[in-house]
């Protein structure tokens, strides 16, 4: 069903206000023939006659009461959208990605700032790992997302935002690790495939010809790191996410190759970016 347009009823609410076809006609710079087709037109699309006569003018019927009030609600939400995009101010639903490891460790007091600046934004934040996140924003699913190298952007936009620093946890009784070959035989705990920490340590482990005995995913990393700690195997963690969750002390923490260590997270957006994530990226600046 095709919904009526602002434009018969801005002449249904003209006819209204000037009492007539023809004042009306004459304030909206339009022949009175028009006017008075439209006006039946919108009253053969509602099934329900508008006004009645009465002498030379015309006069509204309940079913035309109720209609110009909705028309009234109609012109000031569109008037106040017009004024809110014209603003320029962020408003509206904004769906944004993030690796769980970023939004535990590093967006709360990013997004507890945008709130408070942006309080017409409601912010949707959902979890996964980097390949399912690129293909959430590729698919115009979420505005943007925050991922971590290494990742194929594609026809994506992205900038880097934050540096991280990667670390080798094990359980406690685990004493030295200093390199790939010394944890032949273990278990790797990870994410699922997808994520970028678990094929940055896969591609180290491979560079040696090592092979985990196997792999357990988790979805979670309070769940990893619960694993580790009880020695199950070894995972590759932010060290700034151990902070976070203060969990350095249950875990031994190993240092990797700086190849490794390294990385960074990016956050990527596809086409043109919308005033919230505008807003978003001065407050990453």
């Amino acid at each position: 069903m095709r919904s009526i347009d602002l434009d018969s009823l801005d002449i249904f609410r003209t006819v209204v206000q000037e009492g007539g076809v023809l004042r009306a006609a004459t304030k909206l710079n339009r022949v009175q023939s028009n006017v008075t087709t439209r006006i039946k037109q919108l009253e053969q699309r509602l099934g329900r006659p508008l006004f009645r006569k009465q002498g030379r003018g015309l006069v509204l019927l309940p079913e035309g009461e109720l209609l110009l009030s909705y028309a009234q609600r109609l012109f000031r939400l569109a008037d106040e959208a017009e004024s809110e995009v014209k603003s320029g101010r962020a408003i509206g639903v904004f769906r944004i990605g993030s690796l769980e490891s970023t939004a535990g460790s590093r967006l709360a007091p990013i997004l507890s700032r945008f709130h408070r600046l942006h309080p017409g934004v409601v912010v949707e934040l959902v979890t996964g790992t980097t390949g399912a996140l690129i293909q959430r924003v590729a698919n115009f699913e979420i505005e943007a997302a925050f991922v971590s190298e290494p990742f194929t952007p594609g026809a994506l936009a992205s900038r880097k935002v934050f540096d991280e620093e990667l670390v080798l946890i094990t359980g406690k009784d685990v004493e030295s690790i200093r390199r790939a070959g010394d944890l032949g035989g273990m278990t790797l705990i990870a994410f699922a495939s997808g994520c970028s920490y678990r094929k940055r340590v896969e591609d180290w482990l491979g560079g040696s010809a090592v092979l985990p005995a196997r792999t357990l995913e988790f979805a979670s990393y309070q769940a990893m790191i619960a694993c580790v700690a009880a020695g199950t195997g070894f995972a590759v963690v932010p060290r700034s996410l151990l902070s976070t969750l203060k969990a350095a002390q249950d875990v031994r923490q190993h240092e990797l190759p700086a190849r490794v260590r390294k990385n960074r997270t990016h956050l990527v957006w596809n086409g043109a970016a919308s005033g919230s994530l505008q807003r978003l990226m001065e407050l990453l600046a």
